[in-house]
């Protein structure tokens, strides 16, 4: 859903056609290659567990203020809110597989 919203942002937030169709390529390519590099399952740097949770923040946190940029306030709340959730869970989750897994 990041992805989409940047891609949305970036195709209305210009001010001319190249303009939105630079920002609206490039924003979401950047929040991908971001991910792919170092918060994806299979990253291709393995970098520690504080990084990976600012890279994941960097992009979800986008995400939710391109949807604010749209003018979908109330999607963008909801969004980061599923997201801080989503993300804790599945921290605490990696953590305990971790530790049963030593």
């Amino acid at each position: 859903m990041a992805i989409v919203a940047l891609a949305w942002w970036g195709f209305t937030a210009g001010g001319n056609i190249v303009a939105n169709i630079a920002l609206g390529v490039g924003t979401p390519v950047v929040a991908m290659v971001l991910w792919g590099l170092f918060a994806a399952p299979r990253a291709r740097f393995k970098v520690a567990l504080p990084f990976v949770l600012l890279v994941k923040t960097v992009v979800f946190g986008a995400g939710a203020l391109a949807f604010h940029g749209v003018g979908h306030t109330t999607v963008a709340i909801v969004f980061a809110v599923v997201v801080v959730l989503n993300t804790a869970l599945a921290t605490l989750d990696r953590e305990a597989h971790f530790r049963t897994a030593a």
